[in-house]
């Protein structure tokens, strides 16, 4: 839930999300979150000192300023850290990103605006995190997504389930596509996060898949003329009205309980691409719009029988000991 942070947030925290928003290009949905962690860790530091008596959630933050900053210390940080698992039960995940969010925040302070001589955040070690392969689907159940598609909207969804597995795109990224963003040069211009422009080019199957949709796509009476993919209500389809969609054909195949999502098709295009077209990591991550290559490596797993054929074709794969000579 979006939060007006400008008239909740004191004028140092304001400073440091506008920071994000104008020098950073931080996505709306993006300095929310921001915010969200900040205030509920400057809540706890006044309930640590024993600053408020009312509701945690009633805490009012306005009055913080560079003083009541510089009194917080490392220890106060791993308490709040503490209390994220106690009181609040939070995985290490969003623990992370809480301290992440931290880090960037006593940084701003400390390196950019010079208003502390010390940044307590840089001793702090971040929580560590189970590295869960992604689910995917395996090629034969993208095949039998694909082939699950009818309807009304048959041109539609095939379109989208289409990107989705040959793409990778972000649900976000998909349904913010319009129809001049499909280029004569078969590309598509894509915005990803932090409002960042890439181009992702499409394959054979994209661009019929495309051509077929926009035959039959409204035009008359549209809300939205400039949207791709149009909702039954003539206007751009939310990320909602495609989930559930996919969510539907998922269903249909008998995968709607496995937590499969519009994110795993995207896991799928990467794991797809990279264990059947030998794809280079690192144009990977150009393609899935990721800023490190870390990131990117979590699509790279490896199969079962990809570990297995690599056993074997280990060049000693198949030598046996030698036999003693008979006396």
């Amino acid at each position: 839930m979006a939060v007006n942070f400008r008239d909740e947030a004191p004028e140092i925290v304001k400073d440091f999300l506008f920071y994000l928003q104008t020098i950073k290009e931080k996505s709306p949905r993006t300095i929310n979150e921001y915010y969200l962690d900040l205030r509920m860790f400057l809540r706890f530091i006044k309930v640590l000192r024993g600053d408020v008596k009312c509701d945690f959630d009633k805490i009012k933050i306005d009055d913080v300023d560079i003083n009541f900053l510089k009194e917080i210390t490392l220890t106060d940080i791993y308490e709040f850290m503490n209390y994220l698992i106690s009181d609040r039960n939070m995985k290490a995940a969003g623990r992370s990103r809480k301290a992440s969010t931290l880090r960037t925040f006593f940084n701003y302070l400390t390196v950019k605006k010079h208003l502390l001589d010390y940044d307590p955040t840089k001793e702090l070690e971040m929580p560590k995190q189970k590295k869960a392969l992604p689910k995917y689907l395996t090629l034969e159940q993208s095949l039998e997504l694909l082939n699950a598609v009818e309807g009304k909207h048959k041109e539609r969804d095939y379109a989208i389930i289409t990107i989705f597995l040959n793409c990778g795109l972000r649900l976000s990224e998909l349904v913010g596509l319009n129809v001049t963003d499909i280029r004569n040069d078969n590309t598509v211009r894509v915005l990803g996060k932090g409002n960042k422009e890439r181009i992702v080019y499409l394959n054979n199957a994209c661009i019929n898949a495309i051509n077929d949709y926009l035959k039959v796509r409204p035009t008359d009476g549209l809300k939205d003329k400039k949207a791709l993919f149009i909702s039954s209500q003539l206007k751009r389809m939310s990320p909602k009205t495609v989930q559930a969609m996919v969510y539907k054909y998922l269903e249909k195949i008998g995968l709607d309980s496995q937590g499969y999502s519009c994110h795993k098709l995207r896991h799928t295009a990467a794991t797809l691409m990279y264990q059947h077209g030998n794809v280079d990591i690192r144009v990977l991550k150009d393609i899935l719009g990721h800023e490190n290559l870390g990131t990117t490596e979590i699509y790279t797993h490896l199969s079962n029988k990809q570990l297995e054929d690599a056993s074997k074709s280990n060049p000693l794969a198949n030598v046996k000991p030698k036999k003693d000579k008979e006396k």
